[in-house]
């Protein structure tokens, strides 16, 4: 029987790429995907989510959540790296809905429905998990399983030199999420950042004439020139698709039971991530956390699933 998944995203390329791989898996039945403010606004990543599914065209549609405006988010900018829009400045169009659902709102409602069934993946800040569980308290009891990306076991962030993007610009809806008594998977910005795609890669995708082989090739491109000009670097990192590999290929990992924690208010540390690697630990352990990945296997499984993905799209 197919795993019921909700994804949550901040509807970027790494994101885009993961739903790519999951929407035409046919272990997965992805019964909603919900949009977070984050990487951009939350009416450009409510586009994306829209352009996203219209663009790849699935046999069997999601419901869609739409992201609201996330409370005392830090002016961040990702533009340099993935575009204006997010997604390479494709340019991609779409008509407005008529009826819009919130995000937290259909992640309570679909949770509702199948209690104890369904597997939520965060792949952005989690501020639609913790609006869903201020929404409904008792909620937290009904989910079978959270996959997260975010935060790092180092202390060396992205975003600045203590934090990883998706915890530092919602740290306190991150820190309500970790508290909550819920069964945890974290994949962490150290194992996502191991896994990295030359531009090999596009040689790699699926033929250009199927829906999925198309849409990436709009995407990715920026990506990889983006790189090369700001950061100085030949390959890009798909962390949010790295992490989508915890639910479908979790055998790819080495996981660990860690106490886990955000900080909310420092100056200098808002948004770390903090665990209890004392020996005796002292916290708690609330979260499984990956500490490692099989890097070829990794890539590997990613490109084949997007090459599944491909066959299954159509042209």
């Amino acid at each position: 029987m197919p795993r019921k998944v909700i994804v949550d995203c901040d509807m970027g390329t790494d994101d885009a790429v993961a739903l790519t791989m999951m929407l035409f898996d046919t272990r997965l039945e992805i019964i909603a995907i919900t949009a977070t403010e984050g990487c951009v606004t939350a009416e450009q990543a409510n586009n994306n989510l829209q352009a996203i599914v219209n663009e790849l065209d699935p046999d069997r549609y999601p419901r869609l959540g739409m992201a609201r405006v996330t409370d005392c988010a830090p002016p961040v900018n990702t533009s340099f790296l993935y575009g204006h829009d997010g997604l390479g400045n494709a340019g991609f169009e779409v008509s407005q809905l008529q009826h819009l659902h919130p995000s937290d709102k259909l992640i309570v409602d679909c949770i509702r429905s199948y209690p104890d069934e369904i597997t939520v993946v965060c792949l952005g800040p989690l501020t639609n998990l913790a609006r869903a569980f201020q929404r409904d308290p008792v909620l937290p009891g009904m989910i079978d399983r959270i996959v997260m990306t975010g935060g790092t076991l180092s202390g060396i962030g992205n975003v600045t030199p203590a934090a990883e993007f998706n915890f530092f610009f919602d740290p306190y809806s991150a820190r309500q999420v970790l508290k909550s008594r819920t069964t945890k998977t974290l994949v962490p910005l150290d194992v996502t950042h191991v896994v990295e795609f030359g531009i090999e890669m596009m040689e790699k995708l699926p033929d250009e004439i199927t829906r999925t082989g198309y849409f990436l090739r709009q995407i990715l491109p920026f990506a990889f020139r983006s790189y090369r000009q700001q950061l100085g670097l030949e390959s890009i990192f798909l962390n949010d698709a790295v992490g989508a590999l915890a639910v479908i290929e979790p055998q790819l990992f080495q996981f660990e039971e860690m106490g886990g924690d955000v900080e909310t208010e420092g100056e200098l540390t808002r948004g770390a991530s903090i665990f209890d690697r004392r020996q005796p630990p002292e916290w708690r352990p609330n979260m499984e956390v990956a500490t490692s990945i099989n890097i070829e296997s990794a890539r590997q499984c990613l490109i084949d699933q997007l090459m599944v993905s491909g066959n299954s799209s159509g042209s």
